[in-house]
């Protein structure tokens, strides 16, 4: 038996599809962001990051990383183990104090990523309800996916962000147990979800809210809370899901709720028990990152503008701009080998990183670069990205939406 063919195959399916990924080897460095270091075949070459999820720089704050240095030369670089087995180190306890206090609620819980609070969050909250049907927005992440599916509960899925059919779902469930599950922001679209709308539902239909905010904490709210602050409908929400690996330039994944519900995951499910705890340093890090974006607005208002100004200067240059209330700007290319291909040449002759985003994370036809511009992206840089995707767009025979007009 050739067992090796079959991962051959399946390697060559996804080169047939146009889905096969390739990773930029890059090395990022401190208080140079977005300057990046691209270790090309040719060798290293200083490239500009235009997509990274470290949205506001704070993976290179001072604070951040002192406070990580600081702990690991204290603690050192390993948790340990399990929190079951090795017990919680006390940067842990703190930042999950500060979590619960960010999001004004009774306890969080923390977990290594944002994709496991979120499969293992949804599954064990759902189980531990009888009879649950979960009800989830037509664009949720695949976390979000992963945990609907391993709660083994009968679920129905909405219309993206359609109160009218969600009523509608509501309604004919009845009065059995409900768990509407959604996003603050869908990072491929860029939208924002209607979550006071969404909370004053589930209040009318006797239904729980589990929203995730990873695209969002750190970014809106007068404490980075997320949307929901932002609204002022945090405390209608009954679960809030974040990470740490975004905007608040870490690591991790967490939940925040009520003491009895966090106690109730921390005590059943595989996803927590099971798996090493993240290190002191880490925790440390992320905790100081809080702190500082509860109270610093710069970041939050710099970032701002320089979203604003790059949404103008890349629709002012005519190309395929989607629309956009948030921080994430798409870029609409509509191809996957085109999209492949405008990302390797921004690359190799722009020095300009832009990931392509196909199939699956979009549907087939709706491929797009995202932009995600930082607090550090001075208008240089924009000019400079503005030029580029023209050059590239006309190069690749893209429509340019100013070519369009004058036709």
């Amino acid at each position: 038996m050739d067992y090796s063919r079959f991962f051959t195959t399946a390697l060559d399916r996804l080169r047939d599809e146009r889905r096969y990924r390739v990773f930029a080897d890059l090395e990022r460095i401190a208080g140079r962001f977005p300057h990046t270091t691209w270790h090309s075949p040719q060798g290293p070459r200083d490239i500009i990051v235009w997509c990274s999820n470290d949205y506001l720089g704070m993976g290179q704050h001072p604070k951040v990383i002192g406070a990580m240095v600081e702990t690991a030369t204290r603690m050192g670089a390993g948790a340990g183990g399990t929190r079951n087995i090795s017990g919680t180190n006390h940067p842990l306890v703190e930042l999950e104090r500060e979590l619960a206090e960010l999001h004004g609620k009774e306890s969080a819980l923390l977990f290594t990523s944002g994709y496991v609070s979120n499969e293992t969050g949804i599954a064990t909250i759902a189980k531990l309800i009888p009879d649950c049907l979960i009800l989830s927005d037509a664009y949720n992440h695949n976390s979000m996916i992963e945990g609907i599916r391993r709660s083994g509960c009968d679920k129905q899925i909405f219309r993206h962000n359609d109160l009218v059919h969600l009523e509608e779902l509501l309604k004919a469930a009845g009065d059995r147990p409900k768990l509407i599950a959604f996003e603050s922001i869908y990072s491929m679209d860029a939208d924002v979800a209607p979550i006071g709308a969404i909370c004053d539902l589930a209040k009318k239909y006797g239904a729980m809210t589990y929203l995730d905010e990873v695209h969002a904490v750190g970014m809106y709210g007068p404490h980075g809370a997320g949307v929901a602050e932002r609204d002022g409908v945090m405390n209608s929400v009954d679960v809030i899901e974040g990470t740490l690996g975004k905007a608040f330039g870490c690591f991790g994944g967490y939940i925040s709720a009520s003491a009895d519900l966090c106690d109730a995951v921390r005590s059943y499910a595989p996803g927590f028990i099971f798996t090493t705890a993240l290190p002191p340093a880490i925790c440390a890090a992320a905790a100081a990152s809080i702190r500082h974006l509860k109270s610093s607005q710069w970041e939050r208002d710099r970032h701002q503008d320089r979203v604003a100004r790059a949404k103008a200067v890349l629709t002012a240059a005519g190309l395929p701009v989607m629309p956009s209330d948030t921080h994430i700007i798409p870029i609409a290319v509509g191809d996957p080998e085109k999209c492949k291909a405008a990302s390797d040449l921004l690359l190799t002759e722009h020095g300009i990183y832009i990931q392509p985003i196909n199939f699956p994370t979009v549907p087939k036809g709706t491929e797009r670069l995202r932009v995600t511009p930082s607090p550090y992206h001075d208008d240089h840089l924009i000019d400079a990205l503005a030029e580029a995707l023209v050059d590239v767009w006309e190069k690749l025979g893209l429509p340019l939406r100013r070519a369009m007009a004058a036709e």
